[in-house]
């Protein structure tokens, strides 16, 4: 039986900084940076009446209102993200998306500017 996935992008931009992190360290101090996020829905069945795994609209919306919260904000105000790693940005996209998409599969969080992600697998 074939397995389909869909995915969708988007971008936000946000300080952070890691308090656990010794004094002096580069970590410590508050920066920023620019992300993208992905989010995958897998389903091995089509929605009968269009087709598709699901709408791609309203997962864009989704996706787009959860880095909207945390675009051009601190990342450690948000609970969840007091130590706001990329794998915690991971767990925070997939428990914010995955009440209302329960095919969920996959998050991935990125950081192009420096070629660093982290990809949760659920």
């Amino acid at each position: 039986m074939p397995v389909f996935e869909i995915t969708k992008q988007a971008t936000f931009d946000a300080a952070h900084h890691f308090p656990n992190e010794p004094e002096g360290s580069i970590y410590r101090r508050v920066h920023g940076h620019s992300f993208t996020v992905e989010a995958t829905v897998r389903s091995e069945t089509l929605d009968a009446e269009h087709g598709w795994v699901a709408d791609l609209g309203a997962l864009d919306r989704a996706l787009k209102a959860a880095a909207e919260t945390l675009d051009h904000g601190m990342l450690n105000e948000h609970p969840g993200l007091e130590l706001p790693s990329l794998e915690n940005l991971c767990l925070w996209f997939a428990r914010t998306l995955r009440p209302d998409w329960p095919g969920l599969c996959r998050i991935q969080v990125a950081r192009p500017t420096i070629n660093e992600r982290c990809v949760l697998t659920l």
